[in-house]
């Protein structure tokens, strides 16, 4: 997705105190994380969902329904001020091939988290059965506009009145569980707890190891997508090395904990 891979190749490589025992080893520096093969996978979820952005190529949605794809979650917008212009085009294309059709914003600092749902929801313009998604992490590009804890909880109540449902939170264990980052040093100078109304969203949880760490929020409810593997660009090493879903240039890959049944029950509730 924009404006993160950077940071979570960083926490990618990195394994926080008492996890040491149950990760595989860090990659050595340079070294971009790879996931584990799928049938390392095939017990931990349905591997169903990409996620993309206008910087994807899009050839041919029946392509990517016919790779076991079942759900396609797109950028439709970033702070208060970016709609990402493929997305409306796109949906369509997605639905019209059998695809569930998800949409995610990327949350930053600059704009109150109201006025982001708002902008978040006139740019997807989200149907009842669209899946609506949070994107809560540093912003590399700009760390002091990163989205703040209040902020969040503001932009998911504000979507939760509009909508009537919660929206999924995308987001790193480091980073949801205040904890510093690798080499940054940077935090969320807060952490999602139990109470917050974050941890009552589905929790989408990035990490690119071979099982997913739960934040602290989520510890009683567990993940409901995990991106293990991101796939950027051809300037990356990853490029290509994750299961190749054709129709596309290049995806990020989710799986999905529950079979898919369970996945279309929790699409867009």
């Amino acid at each position: 997705m924009i404006s993160r891979r950077n940071v979570l190749s960083g926490l990618a490589a990195s394994v926080t105190a008492g996890c040491a025992a149950r990760r595989t080893p860090p990659p050595l520096p340079g070294q971009y994380p790879i996931a584990p093969p799928p049938p390392d996978r095939a017990t931990l979820g349905l591997d169903a969902v990409i996620d993309i952005s206008h910087g994807v190529t899009v050839t041919d949605f029946r392509q990517v329904r016919q790779s076991n794809i079942l759900g396609v979650i797109h950028k439709a917008s970033e702070g208060g001020d970016y709609a990402d212009g493929a997305c409306a085009a796109r949906r369509p294309q997605a639905e019209a091939a059998g695809l569930l059709w998800g949409t995610y914003h990327y949350g930053t600092g600059q704009f109150s988290g109201a006025d982001q749902a708002a902008f978040f929801l006139a740019a997807s313009r989200p149907g009842p059965r669209t899946l609506l998604a949070l994107d809560l992490e540093a912003n590399d590009n700009n760390p002091s506009n990163s989205m703040t804890l209040d902020q969040a909880e503001d932009f998911v109540r504000t979507v939760a009145r509009a909508t009537g449902r919660l929206p999924v939170v995308y987001t790193h264990p480091i980073w949801a569980n205040g904890d510093p980052l690798p080499g940054s040093g940077l935090t969320f100078g807060a952490r999602v707890t139990p109470a917050s109304i974050l941890a009552r969203c589905g929790l989408w949880v990035s990490d690119y190891h071979d099982s997913p760490e739960v934040p602290f929020g989520w510890a009683a409810s567990g993940w409901k997508l995990w991106q293990y593997a991101g796939d950027e660009s051809a300037g990356r090493p990853a490029y290509n090395q994750t299961t190749i879903v054709q129709g596309v240039s290049h995806c990020d890959r989710n799986l999905f904990n529950g079979d898919a049944t369970a996945l279309r029950q929790f699409w867009g509730t």
